[in-house]
């Protein structure tokens, strides 16, 4: 029998934030008792510092110059066969539930292949589907003209989303309050999670031994930062008694323009101090969540038949670096993720660690594989060959390019911070072992140490040329192909041509 799969999308979780992953403050105790029942992978790396292309990367097993999903504008093509579709076509009855609004409410076609998806950000939320015999006629009425009116606003925030005029207006002072409450920014992780939980647990509408896919994202963590008292309390206290730090945090949570410019100085120590309170307060906050819905799998006796795969598609700069946000950068705090994977077949060892490091991208294959729905290609890539061989051989890559509507904004605002941080430059990063170098444009590089050097405070490159030469290589061989339309990635059918694929691997695109 095959068994369900969860795919639970932290958005916008750091990993060194997580005390399972060594914070020194117990802001994840669900998730520490979850990983030691599952596989840690300790380096695993996002695809992309960014919400669209980093996902896209986990529904096509593509890296972002690949897929192309690089902006907000950008819709998934027709030759790309998603994780969902795969399955739904392949017998799995498939649902999203997304508090993220640039994949529940923006088009970008991240929910194809879903029989049912649910959008919890937004003016019109979504609801669980409901059949014409459970409603009145009024109630098919009201249900149709909602439909209607959800149609119309789904629209117009496409719209803001994708037109830098409006865009750049919605971050005025007056549309803020407007977009962060009534749009309901951030979600409702409660809900979603409890939704998620009653599909697995009663399956109402799913075939008798259908399989579930879900896909679930939650924003807790995303800025603003407004978690219950309770977690103030404990994890940022010096807020109740510093006027002075909660009006900057008033300003802080309203200014979304500084959620993703560069600083231009260095953060002073009380606002960093600050937003890493309320940081690790949001993360304690939706941990509790995570915790009761895992329970509520566990104790159903749900938890034992399901492949759930936990992760994050990318973290947040707080301040570090003279960063904020995480639309620029390629550094750890942005492309390190959490993952954590437990399943009922024992393919990922219980209270194990993976040490080497991994892509984010491999979760397609992973969930692929779990629902025997793999090519043998496929299937050789699973993240579950970690634990043995490493299908990636330690060779990584990411992408980062700054949305465009984003440095429309930049140029507008601050035009003297274009230049200054290379925004419009494209970031290339690849990792050999525990090496990371990072390419900005086409000569800036820096080269860290991912195991000694987490916060990547030294630049080896004058130290280590050897390295350099050798991952720059390989970056060059991967941006050598960046744009060109091959058919042997897209689709995945042509990775058994095994002269096709014999050829990317020489040039060093495929591991």
């Amino acid at each position: 029998m095959r068994p369900d799969i969860i795919l639970l999308v932290l958005d916008t979780q750091r990993v060194d934030r997580l005390s399972c992953y060594g914070h020194q403050h117990a802001t994840s105790p669900y998730l520490d008792t979850f990983a030691q029942d599952a596989t840690l992978f300790r380096h695993a790396f996002s695809t992309a510092q960014w919400t669209v292309p980093s996902h896209t990367s986990m529904f096509t097993g593509l890296y972002p110059d690949r897929h192309n999903m690089l902006q907000t504008s950008s819709v998934l093509p027709s030759t790309l066969t998603p994780l969902a579709e795969r399955l739904r076509d392949d017998g799995y009855f498939t649902a999203g539930f997304c508090n993220n609004p640039l994949i529940g409410v923006v088009n970008t076609g991240l929910a194809r292949g879903f029989y049912s998806f649910l959008n919890y950000a937004g003016l019109m939320t979504s609801r669980p589907n409901e059949t014409a015999a459970q409603r009145s006629l009024v109630d098919r009425y009201r249900y149709h003209f909602k439909r209607f009116l959800a149609h119309v606003v789904t629209h117009i925030q496409d719209a803001f989303a994708r037109s830098d005029t409006l865009l750049d207006f919605s971050f005025s002072p007056l549309m803020v309050p407007l977009w962060q409450t009534a749009l309901s920014f951030k979600g409702n992780t409660a809900k979603s999670l409890n939704d998620a939980a009653r599909l697995h647990i009663e399956r109402a509408g799913v075939e008798k031994s259908q399989p579930i896919f879900s896909f679930i994202n939650l924003m807790g963590t995303h800025m603003p930062y407004r978690p219950p008292v309770r977690f103030v309390e404990n994890f940022a206290p010096q807020l109740q008694r510093n006027k002075q730090e909660r009006r900057y945090l008033r300003q802080f949570n309203g200014d979304v323009f500084g959620w993703m410019a560069p600083l231009t100085h260095v953060i002073d120590e009380q606002h960093k101090a600050t937003l890493d309170g309320m940081y690790n307060a949001e993360v304690a906050c939706q941990d509790e969540l995570v915790g009761s819905f895992l329970q509520k799998l566990r104790s159903s006796g749900t938890l034992d038949r399901t492949l759930l795969i936990i992760c994050a598609d990318h973290g947040e700069h707080l301040g570090e670096k003279q960063l904020i946000g995480h639309s620029i950068s390629l550094y750890n705090e942005l492309v390190h993720v959490p993952l954590i994977i437990r399943d009922p077949s024992g393919d990922f060892p219980r209270g194990t660690t993976v040490d080497h490091v991994v892509s984010t991208r491999r979760i397609f294959h992973t969930a692929l594989s779990a629902a025997n729905s793999a090519t043998d290609f496929e299937h050789s890539l699973t993240l579950a060959q970690s634990a043995t061989s490493d299908p990636d051989r330690e060779h990584i890559l990411a992408v980062g390019v700054t949305p465009q509507n984003l440095l429309h904004i930049i140029q507008r605002r601050r035009p003297d911070l274009i230049q200054l941080r290379n925004c419009d430059q494209p970031r290339y990063a690849a990792w050999n072992k525990r090496y990371k170098l990072i390419q900005t444009g086409d000569t800036a590089l820096e080269l860290y140490d991912i195991v000694d050097d987490a916060k990547e405070t030294v630049n080896l490159c004058d130290i280590l040329p050897e390295q350099v030469e050798v991952l720059q290589e390989r970056l060059q061989a991967f941006i050598s192909h960046v744009g060109q339309d091959d058919t042997a990635v897209v689709g995945g059918v042509a990775y058994e041509d095994a002269l096709v694929y014999r050829r990317l691997r020489d040039l060093g695109y495929l591991e």
